[in-house]
């Protein structure tokens, strides 16, 4: 299928790693224009190697000097901007509340929801004219669910369906079209991370927590980032065109998380 999306002008936040180096590949396999961003200067050194079209620059979302810099370069590169891909988070601390740092709970907040706010805000100008204007957030099963002893993570992902959807409304007139992702289970080392976290709080083996995460789920198996950018580039794609004010699982059909 020829999603009919090349020389589209892309940033991907945390592109470098993960699921945003599997969407930025995407994207660029297409014939996409890509720039990222990523707080890892190591990774971002591999991606030069690996990828040299695909421009980028370091930045911590989070930080408001960092993301103007981020715009400034990528608009620079790309001579405008026809999607965002707000992936941007971390994983956050695995706590219960009454134990949990209160700089670990800002910490996370202010990447997984705040950093979308930092982007999307500098983007709407340039989006507005765009004749393909998407925008595309991250959020997660935890932000439809909730998730226990990742209250600070679960707030955010809520937070940002709840952003998604405003941001609909009022960029609808100016045909920009918002629209969340929420991944379930997704393969990788973050999420062996979360479940050795979530393991060692239960005094339990990995195999045993891996178990009992995947017993809420219908399909007993992990989403892939590619699946996930293959959803994102049929929103971001001229298809996708009246898609808007959406939070899509990408989750196996998760109906807990444990």
């Amino acid at each position: 299928m020829d999603l009919n999306i090349k020389g589209l002008r892309v940033i991907v936040t945390a592109g470098a790693n993960g699921i945003g180096l599997a969407i930025a590949r995407a994207f660029a396999g297409e014939g996409a224009r890509v720039h990222v961003c990523d707080v890892d200067q190591t990774a971002l050194s591999a991606l030069t190697a690996s990828d040299p079209a695909i421009t980028q620059t370091h930045c911590d979302v989070a930080d408001r000097a960092s993301v103007q810099r981020l715009f400034d370069e990528a608009t620079a590169k790309l001579g405008g901007l026809d999607v965002l891909v707000n992936n941007a988070g971390i994983a956050g601390p695995t706590a219960k509340v009454e134990e949990m740092h209160p700089d670990d709970w800002d910490r996370c907040l202010n990447i997984c929801l705040t950093g979308q706010f930092n982007c999307t805000r500098l983007a709407v100008p340039l989006l507005r004219q765009s004749g393909n204007g998407s925008i595309v957030n991250l959020s997660s099963a935890a932000g439809r669910v909730g998730f226990a002893m990742r209250s600070p993570y679960a707030a955010a992902k809520w937070g940002v369906i709840g952003f998604t959807k405003s941001l609909s409304i009022e960029l609808g007139p100016d045909n920009i079209r918002v629209n969340a992702i929420l991944p379930g289970l997704v393969a990788g080392d973050r999420q062996r991370r979360v479940l050795e976290a979530k393991a060692q709080q239960r005094g339990i083996s990995f195999a045993e927590m891996e178990k009992t995460a995947f017993s809420y789920t219908s399909i007993k198996d992990y989403v892939t980032p590619e699946q996930i950018a293959d959803q994102i580039l049929f929103l971001a794609s001229p298809r996708g065109r009246t898609i808007s004010g959406q939070a899509i699982s990408i989750c196996g059909d998760t109906q807990m998380l444990g």
